[in-house]
């Protein structure tokens, strides 16, 4: 991912947030030129996987590509995990 350009008052929100131990700290961060990535140490695979998908979902993006979701499921009202050529191929079980 391409790291978010940031000014030097919105790097000590970043900070404080990170104090307070929230996750919405973590990413990558361009500042001045600088690249600065906040992350956590030591995570397994499926623990970085299962942060990206929550991520992804709470941007409205599909979990597997990336793309935005538009389509909203009736019985919840929330938008799909997966865009419709993935819900398409996962979901559904078939290729259009």
């Amino acid at each position: 991912m391409k790291p978010k350009a940031i000014k030097s008052d919105e790097l000590s929100k970043i900070f404080s947030d990170l104090k307070k131990g929230e996750e919405s700290s973590i990413g990558s961060y361009l500042i001045k030129g600088v690249r600065l990535q906040i992350s956590k140490y030591n995570l397994s695979g499926a623990e970085r996987v299962q942060l990206l998908y929550k991520r992804r979902r709470t941007q409205g993006l599909c979990i597997v590509c990336g793309k935005k979701v538009t389509k909203k499921n009736t019985s919840t009202g929330q938008l799909y995990r997966l865009c419709e050529e993935h819900r398409n191929k996962i979901d559904k079980g078939t290729v259009k």
